[in-house]
């Protein structure tokens, strides 16, 4: 299920801009609203069976980027200007149970920030509005809203991350999917598995920095890109509702309908 948020910026808290990697900061956002009402929202993953019997909890929600109509870029401060007065947000949820009363009650008039130690920008919530999910079939095309990110472990336990147009890439996609799915259903994918994962264009490597400016700061790669997939409409939802790839709860491979 996925909404969009009609976010005001109040300018006179902190001003307007927004450090160019904010994709990190949006998910401790989201997770700092979710800790406001722990309560309910330990009811609501209990709804949909995400709490295991070890306690395990799954996020099984993506996000994009903020839709900004009129900003600029400051490169050489890696700021991010934003002009508007108002921006789009869409975060997807796979579970379907009291999700739209869950979500439009948790984010309904909230205020929050996001930004780091040099800037950051105030944003109300104005309105949620519930998009209609698309039509699924057993192929589709989609478009990367943010960069999808495919880990690749090596040998020697470090981590690769693979262009979506590496060979390599479809498996990975495809047992991420499978794994959702386990999750989610619990139980393993009994059907028929006619997957298929084909890039359409060239994608685009982007370097999003975690934790920017602490000692935990890491960078991780993710691609830009668009692509058709082969897959049973019960992958098809999961991947675009929750995303593909490895971070979707950090804002990773969250995709549109081309």
């Amino acid at each position: 299920m996925r909404f969009a948020l009609r976010l005001h910026i109040n300018k006179q808290a902190f001003g307007n801009m927004l450090p160019i990697n904010y994709q990190y900061e949006q998910s401790a956002a989201i997770y700092h609203i979710l800790a406001r009402a722990n309560e309910q929202y330990s009811a609501w993953l209990h709804e949909n069976g995400y709490v295991l019997d070890s306690g395990k909890r799954f996020k099984m929600f993506t996000y994009s980027p903020f839709k900004i109509e009129k900003r600029r870029v400051l490169g050489e401060a890696k700021r991010l200007c934003v002009l508007s007065d108002t921006v789009e947000w869409q975060i997807s949820f796979l579970p379907e149970k009291s999700t739209e009363q869950f979500v439009q009650g948790l984010f309904s008039r909230q205020t929050f920030e996001i930004g780091d130690r040099l800037s950051r920008v105030q944003f109300q919530v104005q309105g949620i509005e519930v998009l209609p999910s698309p039509e699924f079939a057993e192929e589709m095309e989609f478009s990367a809203m943010s960069s999808i990110s495919l880990r690749h472990f090596r040998e020697n336990g470090t981590v690769e991350y693979l262009s979506p147009a590496d060979s390599r890439s479809r498996e990975i996609v495809q047992v991420g999917l499978l794994s959702k799915y386990e999750a989610y259903h619990g139980k393993p994918y009994a059907g028929d598995l006619n997957f298929d994962f084909n890039v359409l264009n060239e994608p685009k490597r982007k370097l999003i920095t975690i934790k920017q400016g602490t000692p935990e700061e890491t960078r991780i790669a993710g691609y830009l890109c668009q692509f058709r997939m082969k897959a049973p409409i019960e992958l098809m939802r999961i991947a675009y509702e929750s995303g593909v790839g490895s971070g979707n709860s950090q804002g990773f491979g969250c995709l549109r309908v081309r």
